[in-house]
């Protein structure tokens, strides 16, 4: 059952926290998968990773990781992440906040957030779909159309590495909050951006926020991060998420390896998603490359 009331919580501030989608064995299976496919980047093992010093794809050959991508990948071996994605507790939330229907939903991507194991790292302030320069005027236009899209963390540790600035997902930056976030480096105090909060996660909460919304996040290695990342599309937007979603290179999910990983829910999204991806055509101009 949906929370009454989140999704116009979710429209007004740009991100919501829930607190009890995840069971105690769905934490443990999780967390169990996660720490296996940690092991493997840690040790070479996985190539689909998150390099310290790169914010988007392509990411460099840096052996410090920040991040695992692909996770429902058939190599990694790791069912409990495809069921997590296509489970009630996370679709229900999402047909809510998204406003469509079980046969709009679209199978995105699913990755891991970890600590850094020998770097300080940290996110610069960004919208996920819209340039640091753009003009005031190109960011009204932006802020106004629908992204089809939902993204969410889910912390399997306590998690306080997310910044984000409530209400930012409809309004234009400010004067002072482009100074903030014009330049490609991240701040050296999040909370220095004006209107700024920190998200402090308990270990099973998520927090699901719009793609748009001021945010940015500290990486450290001093403290044990694994946090489900994942995203979620309504696929009445056609292509329009493709500049997001390819940038990442989901060729590996198409073709019959990977859905016959896949059961009931799951493979009707993931059809959305090749339907998505052989409709975008041509050349793709991604949302964000660094």
């Amino acid at each position: 059952m949906v929370q009454k009331g989140l999704k116009a919580r979710y429209l007004e501030d740009g991100y919501v926290i829930l607190r009890n989608l995840v069971s105690e064995q769905e934490m443990k299976d999780l967390t169990e998968a996660c720490t296996r496919a940690e092991v493997l980047v840690r040790e070479a093992g996985w190539p689909f990773r998150r390099s310290v010093g790169k914010q988007f794809p392509p990411y460099s050959d840096e052996p410090d990781s920040w991040g695992i991508q692909h996770v429902m990948h058939p190599a990694l071996g790791e069912p409990a992440f495809a069921r997590w994605y296509s489970s009630d507790a996370i679709c229900d939330v999402a047909k809510e906040l998204l406003g469509c229907s079980e046969e709009d939903l679209q199978m995105e991507l699913f990755n891991i957030l970890i600590n850094p194991e020998r770097h300080d790292f940290a996110l610069r302030w960004h919208r996920d779909d819209v340039k640091e320069d753009a003009s005031e005027s190109e960011e009204v236009v932006a802020l106004n159309v629908s992204q089809y899209g939902i993204q969410w963390n889910t912390a399997l540790y306590d998690d306080d590495c997310l910044f984000v600035v409530p209400g930012s997902h409809i309004m234009p930056r400010t004067a002072a909050q482009r100074v903030q976030s014009l330049s490609l480096d991240p701040p050296k105090d999040p909370l220095a951006m004006p209107g700024a909060i920190k998200v402090a996660l308990k270990a099973g909460e998520t927090v699901f926020y719009n793609q748009n919304i001021l945010h940015c996040a500290t990486y450290s290695p001093s403290k044990k991060r694994a946090t489900l990342h994942a995203c979620m599309g309504n696929c009445q937007g056609g292509s329009f998420r493709a500049r997001n979603i390819l940038q990442h290179d989901v060729s590996w999910m198409k073709g019959e390896v990977f859905r016959a990983t896949l059961h009931g829910r799951a493979q009707k999204m993931w059809e959305k998603l090749i339907k998505m991806e052989s409709e975008a055509g041509g050349t793709i101009v991604y949302s964000q490359t660094n």
